[in-house]
């Protein structure tokens, strides 16, 4: 029987997951078709693709800035650190962007290199058979692992653990935010010398260059758009049969940069509803020993890739 069994294959996930396989066997479950959770990469065509979910790494604190150090050492990641605009003037200090020298789930993908992965996988249901979990994917495939590890967003957690979960656990107020993201490649498009665009506007709040990344040549324009947090929320449950907001979220943006519509050869929009929680809650990490169920993600401490990283790192000392 296998170790622990990892719900999840973002960043918490799959750094779990890496940490843990040192010492143990492990399996990771994700219902996507492959690894990043929100840190996914959309591929165009050929080599060309879009990060349309996590952006860029900034690290803060001394750990997690000396893993990302070793990463980019390892040419795992580089930096972006051209021309980034930023039109809401906020005071920031300036710092490395980095992100994956092919893709932004370069990440996840070095932590899962030697793990067992099973992709397009939803689990819906699991249960604790007093010495072991089993869980049920939605094809009614049933397996056995030891230990379980939850990194999905608190109201996934709450739905699929919550016989498992203490009160105070089901209590926190977590505040999960949305985001509504669309991908556009235009044809014989002038290019322009910006990385990305922050905008000071109601519906767009970001514009991402992905020719600036340098991973690919090419005469097409791929660019990455973000919704504003309070526009995301009043169109994230209709965004999928409601084909005016991805064009909502495209003119927009040719108002504000002055593209030109006739050019776009490629359009498509994804959302994601439980996004972030920019809040935190005071929980790091969580495990419990009486049923070997250990539960990591941002959405614990922070909205970042970072606190992701954290969490699955506290859990793993709970461990231990």
């Amino acid at each position: 029987m296998i170790d622990f069994c990892v719900l999840g294959s973002g960043v918490s996930g799959s750094t779990i997951a890496n940490i843990l396989s040192k010492k143990y066997s492990v399996q990771v479950f994700d219902k996507a078709r492959g690894p990043g959770g929100r840190s996914s990469n959309k591929r165009f065509k050929n080599n060309l693709s879009f990060d349309h979910g996590v952006q860029y790494i900034s690290p803060k604190t001394k750990l997690f800035t000396k893993y990302i150090k070793k990463l980019y050492k390892n040419n795992i990641l580089k930096t972006w650190n051209e021309n980034h605009l930023d039109f809401t003037f906020e005071k920031k200090t300036s710092s490395i962007k980095y992100i994956g020298k092919k893709a932004n789930n370069d990440l996840a993908k070095y932590n899962l290199k030697n793990i067992k992965k099973s992709f397009s996988s939803p689990i819906t249901k699991i249960n604790f058979n007093k010495y072991f979990w089993e869980i049920t994917l939605e094809d009614k495939s049933k397996y056995q692992f030891k230990s379980l590890i939850l990194t999905c967003p608190f109201p996934q957690l709450k739905r699929l653990a919550k016989k498992y979960l203490n009160k105070k656990i089901l209590k926190l107020k977590v505040q999960m935010q949305p985001n509504i993201t669309v991908m556009i490649a235009f044809k014989n498009q002038k290019n322009l010398p910006i990385s990305s665009i922050k905008f000071n506007d109601n519906i767009l709040a970001w514009a991402a260059n992905e020719n600036s990344k340098k991973r690919f040549k090419s005469n097409l324009n791929l660019w990455t758009l973000q919704a504003t947090i309070n526009w995301s929320k009043k169109t994230i449950n209709k965004y999928k049969i409601d084909k005016s907001i991805m064009s909502q979220l495209i003119t927009r943006f040719i108002e504000l940069t002055g593209f030109e519509k006739n050019k776009i050869i490629f359009k498509k929009i994804h959302g994601w509803k439980y996004s972030y929680n920019f809040q935190g809650t005071s929980y790091l990490s969580l495990w419990d020993k009486k049923y070997n169920l250990g539960i990591c993600g941002d959405w614990l401490n922070g909205p970042k890739v970072e606190n992701a990283w954290l969490s699955a790192n506290d859990l793993a000392k709970k461990i231990k």
